[in-house]
């Protein structure tokens, strides 16, 4: 399900970046960062962790690049070749990295 800040669901698959003030978020930079990070930890390229999870190295190279708006199945499919998981919690401020990522 895509989430907009400002109007709730819309469409399939994307997150946007845009909180309700139109200040683009930090997100999309922290996610890209924690992802890139987590990648080089493991010794793969941007083409093995796109062909272990099914996307394709133009989508990767977007979510390491801070593209403000992503597809919610194939994030978590690159997540899950990582190591990492997203995970919700109750809470304000819309989507964050935790700590011991960044």
């Amino acid at each position: 399900m895509d989430l907009d800040p400002r109007t709730g669901p819309v469409g399939k698959g994307f997150m946007r970046a845009q909180r309700p003030d139109n200040k683009r978020s930090e997100w999309p930079t922290e996610l890209g960062a924690a992802v890139r990070r987590q990648r080089l930890a493991l010794g793969l390229t941007q083409a093995e962790v796109a062909r272990l999870s099914g996307c394709g190295t133009a989508f990767l190279y977007g979510v390491e690049n801070s593209k403000p708006s992503l597809r919610l199945d194939k994030l978590a499919d690159v997540l899950e070749v990582l190591g990492l998981r997203l995970t919700l919690e109750p809470g304000r401020g819309g989507i964050a990295v935790s700590e011991r990522l960044k």
